[in-house]
């Protein structure tokens, strides 16, 4: 689904990935993290493709809910357990989205 509809402006965590062959339990960590990552103050939305490169986008109100979210314990947690485990690779950027629009058919 694509999130529509935000207010900008906002700001978005780009995360993409790389996982390794073996990811036992990675999909079922990812989908608590989207279930977890709703219930935080500040949550706007979250995109998610995964194939070859996985890439999720999600969005936040503030600089600070990104913070809290980073800080949340169980995230926390899990980031460690991908950094041991499932990830070759990752990168984060946040960014600040000044101005959208779309297309609906």
């Amino acid at each position: 689904m694509i999130v529509d509809h935000l207010q900008p402006p906002y700001y978005a965590v780009i995360f993409s990935t790389i996982v390794e062959d073996n990811a036992d339990g990675y999909q079922e960590a990812a989908e608590r993290m989207e279930v977890l990552a709703k219930l935080q103050k500040g949550y706007l939305g979250i995109e998610s493709a995964r194939s070859d490169i996985g890439i999720t986008v999600s969005y936040w109100q503030t600089l600070d809910h990104i913070t809290n979210w980073k800080n949340n314990i169980e995230h926390t947690e899990v980031r460690n357990l991908g950094r041991e485990k499932w990830y070759k690779k990752y990168q984060l950027r946040i960014c600040k989205v000044e101005r959208e629009y779309g297309f609906d058919k």
